[in-house]
């Protein structure tokens, strides 16, 4: 008997695979040369201070790359087939799966945008039975449940709507918005109009109650109940006659009570995992942004996919989609779109043991979140101190029963699951559900999976499967980058360090080589420092820090910075972008690395030493008409915070200084051979940050490097090359 036709393909790309170990083969032998001159030179001369920094940078930035060279070695990508779904099972056959939404400020994350997000996944083409929808206001604001209450009213029109004319764009917002419209069938012009304008109805409503402000007026993110409430109707669809299915929403606020920690967004994803658990109880979870929308409603059946493959389903944790953003620009200034994580990194390592787990648009087996505590053998006492005092949570382990009604006890029995006690004493965020300890949730909780001996899979297909809104603004992206690195560091000073906690897991070494390099990451900033600042103060008072161009090894330090260069470039090629998307990747990434990194570094510190306490701010979704101008006409805007935008100035003004001063002394006193290193290294600095040099000189609008900023970066970088020089005379 001939075997179905799978429902997914696997293709190694082996002309990248090729091409990316050619390059590692060369380039190490290159980096062993320059560590090689480096420590020969020593053994002739006494290395100065400035020597000793500048190869300690080359030392930091040759380890990070050897470790990033993990990511390129087997690089993968994955094909699905979920009309093939179909033809081997039944909608009654297919999984169900609850749909983790958060939220957490409505002033920073609208109301209206949550709303979208809702429903389009409420939306999405499966079989709405087997759909539940869990939303977590971590704000326990009036305002999010009046709108959530708004969404469900409107998706009993706007669900059946969709199924009917199988809409593609299923984020109401986003279809409304089209001028690309299309003929679907009989009746579909008059009933579009009829459910735009109840679109129009609930959006101005939403909109009076926010302008009002009385649901804001007890808006208290630290301190208020919990509160569980659920919308479910199956008796009869929007028209009142023909009975459709509708996919179950479920409003959560955990109780918050500034006695306990909340652990941020794992704390209240592990409140939905509980709460879920006692109502739908669905084998898989889908977790999502509150801004990111569901773009094609198939992504279910894409995960399923790989989900309910025979073959690989047994240790498979989740199936990662990429985050993509619908209002990224042509110039995307800011590396909006991530494209060397998710089009270089992440199908790297789907070629090992699976991605990492990053944040949203995620499908995850429930079972992986309590990894091997739930065994058919285990207690039920012992389930009890793991788990919590809840009876009801634990029968519910060993049942797969979706609750049709949900009963005044069953939501008492949620509300004692939300609240701010239950996980005292247990292992929730320790060994099971999303785990605690990090910022970064998803980083540490995919390790651990990981080093459990899960696996997991990176599914990109042509069109995106879930769009959320990029930042716009430098200074969001660049304190956004902190607190993503802060996590990182949380890691990497635990005990739960991959450098040697996954010594003892199952992972492979070039899984490991991946982790490791992402909690080293903010370890770039020292080099980046160094190699801004080091470099130029000596060309500034003529002590070379690099070969004559004369010198053969010259040769060596050319080859590693140009080959970094066109292997960047082709990498920015080869995944379909344009030249200017390297050029700008390079400038961002010198950002991240002088801003994010070091604050990045500096938090964590601080939070080790026990100076500072950890704090999530929601990244603001609110941008107004001019930030959107500046963005879409690639212009940055550098109304920024001065912690941010200071050390950027003042790093520019010092190569500014030193570039003009040393270039001038070397043509004086003929030095240029000598020098020619660190003239290149200072003008490509300024080449790269020239949007910088534009906002502080050229620029008149409102966008502009303040004065007050240029003059403070200038006494900076005064009192900084005074201070060298006296370090380097001495």
């Amino acid at each position: 008997m001939e075997a179905p036709p799978p429902f997914n393909l696997c293709n190694p790309n082996k002309k990248s695979a090729i091409i990316n170990r050619s390059y590692a083969l060369l380039h190490s032998i290159a980096i062993t040369s320059l560590i090689f001159y480096r420590l020969s030179s020593f053994f002739h001369s006494t290395p100065s201070l400035p020597l000793l920094l500048a190869f300690t940078s080359e030392l930091i930035l040759s380890v990070l790359w050897l470790l990033s060279q993990a990511f390129l070695w087997r690089p993968f990508t994955r094909q699905t087939f979920p009309e093939r779904l179909l033809q081997d099972k039944n909608d009654d056959e297919l999984p169900a799966i609850d749909v983790f939404i958060c939220t957490a400020d409505p002033e920073k994350e609208p109301p209206l945008e949550v709303m979208n997000t809702v429903l389009s996944a409420m939306a999405m083409d499966y079989p709405a039975e087997k759909l539940s929808v869990y939303v977590s206001d971590d704000g326990g604001c009036g305002l999010t449940l009046y709108a959530m209450k708004e969404a469900w009213e409107f998706s009993r029109y706007w669900v059946p709507f969709c199924t009917r004319f199988g809409i593609k764009t299923r984020c109401p917002k986003l279809y409304f918005s089209r001028f690309d419209d299309e003929f679907l069938g009989q009746g579909y012009e008059a009933e579009k109009e009829k459910i735009k304008l109840k679109y129009k109805l609930m959006e101005k409503q939403v909109q009076e109650a926010e302008s009002n402000g009385k649901m804001l007026e007890e808006f208290n993110t630290k301190n208020h109940p919990a509160h569980v409430e659920v919308m479910q109707d199956e008796s009869h669809n929007a028209n009142g006659t023909n009975q459709v299915k509708m996919p179950r929403l479920v409003y959560v606020s955990r109780e918050k009570n500034p006695s306990y920690h909340h652990h941020f967004k794992a704390g209240a994803l592990n409140v939905l995992f509980r709460v879920s658990n006692m109502i739908s109880n669905s084998p898989y979870i889908l977790v999502l942004d509150c801004d990111m929308r569901c773009n094609d409603p198939t992504s279910a059946k894409q995960a399923m996919c790989f989900h309910i493959d025979p073959k690989i389903n047994s240790n498979l944790a989740f199936v990662q989609f990429p985050q993509k953003f619908h209002n990224l620009s042509k110039m995307d200034i800011y590396d909006g779109q991530l494209r060397s994580t998710f089009l270089v990194k992440w199908p790297g390592m789907d070629g090992l043991q699976g991605p990492m787990l990053s944040g949203s648009g995620f499908y995850m087996k429930r079972k992986a979140l309590y990894r091997d505590i739930v065994q058919e053998d285990t207690d039920f006492t012992q389930l009890k101190q793991y788990l919590g005092p809840s009876n009801e949570l634990v029968k519910s382990l060993k049942s797969a029963k979706y609750n049709t009604d949900v009963t005044s006890r069953l939501l008492e029995e949620t509300r004692f699951l939300a609240s701010c006690k239950y996980e005292e004493g247990t292992q929730w965020g320790k060994q099971v559900g999303f785990l605690y300890m990090s910022l970064l949730e998803d980083y540490f909780t995919g390790f651990n999976l990981h080093c459990e001996g899960w696996k997991s899979i990176f599914c990109n297909p042509p069109s995106p499967a879930f769009l959320g809104t990029a930042t716009t603004k430098l200074n969001d992206t660049l304190l956004q980058g902190s607190r993503w690195n802060c996590g990182a560091l949380q890691v990497t000073f635990s005990r739960f360090s991959p450098l040697i906690y996954g010594l003892k897991s199952r992972m492979s070494l070039l899984q490991r080589m991946c982790y490791v390099y992402l909690s080293l990451q903010p370890f770039y900033f020292f080099p980046i420092w160094c190699l801004a600042t080091i470099p130029q103060l000596c060309l500034l008072h003529g002590i070379p820090l690099y070969p004559k161009v004369s010198n053969s090894w010259f040769m060596v330090f050319s080859y590693i910075f140009i080959m970094s260069q066109l292997k960047h470039l082709e990498e920015v090629l080869s995944t379909g972008d344009p030249i200017r998307t390297w050029w700008n990747e390079q400038r961002i990434w010198m950002m991240k690395a002088i801003i994010s990194y070091t604050i990045g570094m500096l938090n964590a510190v601080l939070k080790l030493l026990g100076l500072k306490e950890a704090n999530f701010v929601p990244t603001n979704k609110v941008a107004d008409d001019e930030q959107i101008t500046f963005y879409q006409n690639g212009l940055f805007n550098f109304q920024a915070s001065t912690v941010v935008l200071t050390p950027l100035i003042t790093l520019v003004t010092l190569n500014m200084i030193c570039f003009a001063a040393g270039a001038t002394r070397t043509i004086v006193d003929g030095s240029f051979n000598a020098m020619f290193g660190q003239i290149f290294l200072s003008f490509y600095v300024l080449m790269v940050q020239y949007p910088l040099i534009d906002g502080m000189i050229f620029r008149k609008d409102k966008g502009r490097v303040p004065t007050s900023v240029t003059l403070l970066s200038l006494a900076i970088s005064a009192s900084f090359l005074c201070f060298g020089s006296l370090i380097i005379k001495s």
